[in-house]
């Protein structure tokens, strides 16, 4: 499914950079000392894979969202009197002008189109576009297309079909969020409140946590609140995650 979704050498970068200071601030914050490091390592890949997840979740997202765009660009270029293969063509030249080159959208019509030119049957090509997308809304597009090519349907009506429902969709989904964004704003804040206490309590009160680092009582202490503090986090993420 990460056929059209792969990272790009700037967002591995962020998760590698990202990974490393996380690790980083919990070592200083929960332990006081670098040697943490090593026995957090576990967590810097746990964070990454998490990470990297919810990146390509993003980008599928966005091919839905754009594939919507797509489905229209293309039903103009069919009234326009083209064939569906060249609608493909030209639907990809004005998508990667819109949305660059490494684009899930453009890789999905990069690989149609070089089906095209490698006389690959478009219908069988859009199927696998589906397959490798891993959208329900792509694949159900594919399997009325390849019904409608065969038979001679209306290509128009089912691009401009699919591009309802999946319009449709998206506006439940933006109706959902706006509801859920201060309840998101408020997990993002009280995610990072602890790390402000423990550095004001710093500032304020110098060595008042200084019984709890460097010793094995304040390890086993300070361990125990990583973990509530790493559940509580896993929680509020699972309680606001929604799905249509």
């Amino acid at each position: 499914m990460g056929y059209f979704y792969k990272l790009c050498e700037r967002e591995k970068l962020f998760l590698l950079l990202s990974g490393i200071s996380l690790i980083l601030i919990i070592a200083y914050f929960f332990y006081r000392s670098l040697w943490a490091v090593l026995p957090l390592l576990p967590l810097f890949f746990i964070y990454r894979r998490y990470s990297r997840k919810r990146l390509i979740h993003k980008k599928k997202e966005e091919l839905r969202y754009h594939f919507k765009e797509m489905m229209e660009v293309i039903s103009g270029y069919l009234k326009a009197g083209y064939s569906a293969e060249n609608a493909f063509l030209e639907a990809y030249r004005e998508m990667k002008k819109f949305y660059g080159i490494d684009s899930p959208v453009e890789r999905v019509l990069a690989f149609i189109k070089t089906g095209i030119e490698n006389h690959i049957p478009l219908e069988e090509r859009i199927r696998e576009a589906g397959e490798k997308s891993g959208i329900e809304e792509i694949k159900e597009f594919a399997a009325v297309f390849w019904a409608a090519k065969l038979s001679g349907g209306n290509m128009v009506e089912i691009m401009e079909r699919t591009a309802a429902v999946i319009g449709g969709k998206i506006e439940v989904e933006n109706a959902i969020n706006v509801t859920f964004a201060s309840r998101k704003a408020e997990q993002k804040i009280m995610n990072i409140v602890p790390f402000f206490i423990l550095t004001y309590l710093d500032v304020t009160s110098p060595g008042f946590f200084r019984v709890l680092y460097h010793n094995l009582t304040g390890i086993v202490i300070m361990s125990i609140c990583l973990v509530f503090y790493l559940l509580a986090y896993v929680m509020s993420v699972k309680m606001l995650a929604v799905e249509v």
